[in-house]
């Protein structure tokens, strides 16, 4: 199974460089409960329900961005989903509509097909006011081999039907 474009961009970020330090020393790992997200097409859509009709929109909007973008590599159509004054705060990645995509596409990623669901599993997906929240399952291997989950965050502020603005807790390596 392919990495989504974003899987594969934020692979080359460090999750925390304190801690990939703290293990250096290689003691015993850490007991923490995997993470798991749910890769069920039905399981992920039940996850864009909402009693507001406009947070609904908004968790879709999101979402279908995330396949239609990140997974199918479809960049060409992001002026669907993207404002053309987005602001990324990713400090490894481009602001604006034309930066976003000229970032993605130097990654020279061929478009494929939308997945019906989000291939690296979702965790939930929460909206409030004018927010999305995604949360994905990620892997890693720390300073010592030893593989692990976490979680990742993605956070987007919606404006008029259309992302505008970005956060993730991706750092510089």
């Amino acid at each position: 199974m392919k990495k989504s474009i974003y899987a594969f961009a934020a692979s080359a970020l460090l999750l925390s460089p304190a801690l990939a330090q703290a293990q250096q020393n290689c003691g015993p790992a850490p007991t923490a409960v995997p993470v798991t997200g749910t890769t069920d097409p039905v399981e992920q859509r039940a996850m864009l329900n909402h009693a507001d009709p406009q947070l609904a929109a908004n968790k879709k909007l999101v979402y279908d961005m995330w396949r239609t973008l990140l997974n199918a590599y479809q960049i060409d159509r992001a002026g669907e989903f993207i404002h053309e004054d987005y602001m990324q705060h990713n400090p490894m990645a481009n602001t604006g509509l034309a930066g976003m995509q000229g970032f993605f596409r130097a990654m020279g990623l061929e478009p494929q097909p939308v997945p019906e669901a989000i291939p690296e599993g979702v965790v939930t997906v929460m909206a409030e006011g004018d927010l999305v929240t995604i949360v994905f399952p990620r892997s890693g291997t720390d300073a010592c081999g030893r593989e692990f989950t976490t979680t990742w965050f993605d956070m987007f502020r919606i404006e008029n039907g259309l992302i505008v603005e970005h956060w993730d807790p991706a750092t510089r390596p």
